[in-house]
């Protein structure tokens, strides 16, 4: 039992590790179960486990343990801090217990700097490591429609291929680090739209549009985006659920214009755009929305406007 890299993966054979079983990352682990594969999950509330314990999965009393366990190992948590707690705590973390040749994949929205520090902690144990967050939210989620965005070694994202197939489509960006700048860039995108999305509703409703069909006149031209087709809707009917929180857009966005240089060949990068967009959502979580979903962002246009 047991296929560590380059063995190929296969349901019956490849042992798979979830630690995040969020919105997102349960859904994910749903899907991996679901086309047959052995997911062992660790939660930091195991009541919270119950609902993939009961479609199979085995739970883990720490990324540890869950580590020696697997041959491939999901993390899909929060913050940075809790990928660096999960991954390389010295007693308890993934790189740890982890075996020779065995792979951990991140797909949480990370700093591409720890992402680097993982690889390189992780071939100093002979084992690798792959940075894959993912874009696409809840929906992308269940239907198995992400996008996700892999760096690391190219050979090592092929190999994952078979099990990032049934969570979405994975392109691989560059080496170690690069998944988690291009899905920096990819929020700083998707924030905008959000933004330009709101502004728009409360525009058109004020105006005395019908909402829903100014929404439909616009979608088939350039005002049309992934976005709304995402979370217009959603917008519109006052759901905020989140697939995404809108407190990790502050994080998301922050990593881009918060960033220091690490060397002095690298250089900031001014995107008022994007800094703009964090201080709005940042208001969301001043105001205690930051547990909405990242569609939310239409409340703080509509708070400026004094509805």
């Amino acid at each position: 039992m047991g296929t560590p890299y380059p063995n190929p993966i296969s349901p019956t054979r490849t042992r798979v590790g979830w630690i995040g079983i969020g919105v997102m990352g349960a859904a994910m682990a749903t899907r991996l179960l679901s086309a047959g594969y052995s997911v062992t999950v660790y939660a930091r509330t195991p009541s919270k486990a119950q609902p993939l314990q009961f479609l199979g999965a085995q739970l883990a009393d720490s990324p540890f343990h869950l580590a020696q366990l697997c041959d491939v190992v999901f993390t899909m948590v929060g913050h940075p801090q809790d990928v660096r707690s999960n991954v390389l705590h010295p007693e308890t973390g993934i790189l740890s217990g982890i075996s020779p040749n065995s792979v951990t994949v991140d797909m949480t929205s990370s700093h591409p700097a720890l992402a680097r520090e993982i690889f390189t902690a992780a071939r100093a144990k002979n084992c690798w490591s792959v940075d894959a967050p993912v874009s696409g939210g809840d929906i992308g989620a269940r239907e198995g429609k992400l996008a996700i965005l892999a760096g690391g070694d190219a050979s090592v994202v092929e190999w994952l291929a078979p099990l990032f197939d049934i969570l979405g489509k994975a392109t691989y960006v560059g080496p170690a680090g690069s998944g988690q700048s291009c899905k920096i860039a990819n929020q700083i995108v998707v924030g905008g739209n959000l933004l330009g999305l709101s502004e728009g509703l409360v525009f058109a409703e004020q105006a005395g549009l019908d909402v829903r069909q100014f929404m439909e006149a616009v979608r088939g031209g350039a005002a049309g985006s992934m976005v709304m087709e995402l979370f217009g809707e959603r917008m519109i009917g006052r759901d905020f659920r989140p697939g995404g929180f809108a407190e990790y857009m502050v994080k998301d966005l922050g990593m881009g214009v918060d960033v220091v240089e690490e060397s002095e060949d690298e250089r900031v990068v001014v995107l008022p755009g994007a800094a703009l967009c964090k201080q709005l959502y940042s208001g969301m979580v001043a105001n205690e929305d930051g547990k909405l979903g990242t569609q939310g962002l239409i409340t703080a246009i509509e708070r400026l406007n004094g509805k």
